[in-house]
């Protein structure tokens, strides 16, 4: 081998030398000032929400409002109209009207005109209980060819109790006026009135839920019904969210729980803000059940870790901040 290739061999080891030398000096550098990204916890803005419900079945008549709406207390949301209830009303209004008069009328003292309304009222409750009887026979046949529900038929045999009670009641009031008014009589005939009385103040308690208000301040979320839609007792109509009322939620693995305590302050991150920062207070913590676990990834010497939620509450309120909103927290290091 001459000396010149020597020379040339020597000169590659060489720059082959300081080539890895470089790399190496960069790698040590690399990982010395590089640093791996902060873990950050993801969640999510969230706020009160109120479902408006009444106790009035019927159809819906009139919306006042639509989704996105801003309300205040007492704001008129909804009206609900229901035939059968202002129909039920005159029913117990006229049984109160009624069992006044016969109350009046025993009063009085008995006269062979009120043995004969005694009488004409009894005949009156038969009347209505047949009528009633053969409603719930229609509709026992309807039910049994499945044209109705088990509801109406329900129905209607609640009408003839009603209707067969009211039939007793008169029964007796007319045997009473046959037997002359005496101190139990006068009882009976008060303790009847006191009760249509009482029927008549229920069925005006539930008509006082045609129209449905708003119950505080706050942001129509969702409705459900459409106008001319038929719903039930309790069913929501719509949702009414308390924008003053809002709070941030995440879920964290246990052990970070020891760092996040209820009472604590926390700086939360809301990246649909311009990445504004701002303190909230931890409020709650609970574990979110079996279903949610974090698994241990090593098979021996780890355990699973459940997942745990937190929630809390920005010490300055923000307008701004709407519920499903990203926030982000980033544990202390």
């Amino acid at each position: 081998m001459s000396t010149e290739t020597k020379k040339e061999e020597r000169s590659l080891m060489i720059s082959l030398g300081i080539i890895i030398a470089v790399i190496t000096l960069l790698a040590i550098v690399g990982f010395v000032l590089v640093k791996s990204p902060d873990d950050f916890v993801q969640g999510q803005a969230e706020a009160t929400s109120i479902r408006i419900s009444g106790m009035l079945p019927g159809r819906v008549s009139q919306l006042y409002v639509t989704e996105g709406d801003r309300v205040s207390a007492g704001d008129t949301l909804v009206h609900i109209h229901s035939s059968l209830l202002e129909a039920k009303l005159m029913q117990v209004q006229a049984v109160e009207a009624a069992a006044a008069a016969q109350n009046t009328k025993i009063d009085n003292g008995t006269r062979s005109q009120i043995i004969q309304s005694a009488y004409q009222l009894w005949q009156e409750a038969i009347a209505a209980r047949d009528i009633a009887q053969k409603t719930f026979d229609r509709m026992q046949n309807l039910y049994e060819e499945n044209v109705i529900s088990a509801q109406k038929r329900d129905e209607a045999q609640a009408a003839v109790n009603v209707a067969t009670a009211a039939e007793k009641a008169a029964h007796s009031q007319y045997e009473l006026a046959i037997a002359g008014p005496q101190q139990e009589d006068k009882a009976s005939a008060t303790a009847m009135k006191t009760a249509a009385q009482g029927s008549v103040k229920e069925v005006e308690s539930i008509l006082q839920d045609q129209y449905l208000t708003a119950p505080c301040d706050g942001e129509i979320d969702e409705i459900y019904p459409n106008i001319g839609e038929l719903v039930a007792t309790g069913a929501p109509i719509m949702s009414l969210l308390k924008t003053d009322d809002t709070w941030v939620s995440f879920n964290v693995r246990e052990e970070m729980l020891n760092d996040l305590p209820i009472g604590k302050e926390i700086t939360i991150m809301i990246p649909a803000l311009g990445k504004m920062e701002t303190q909230a207070t931890i409020f709650y913590s609970k574990d979110r059940g079996t279903y949610a676990i974090w698994r241990a990834t090593k098979p021996n010497g780890e355990w699973d870790s459940r997942t745990f939620q937190i929630k809390a509450r920005p010490i300055t309120p923000l307008p701004s901040l709407r519920p499903g909103m990203t926030v982000i927290y980033t544990p202390q290091q």
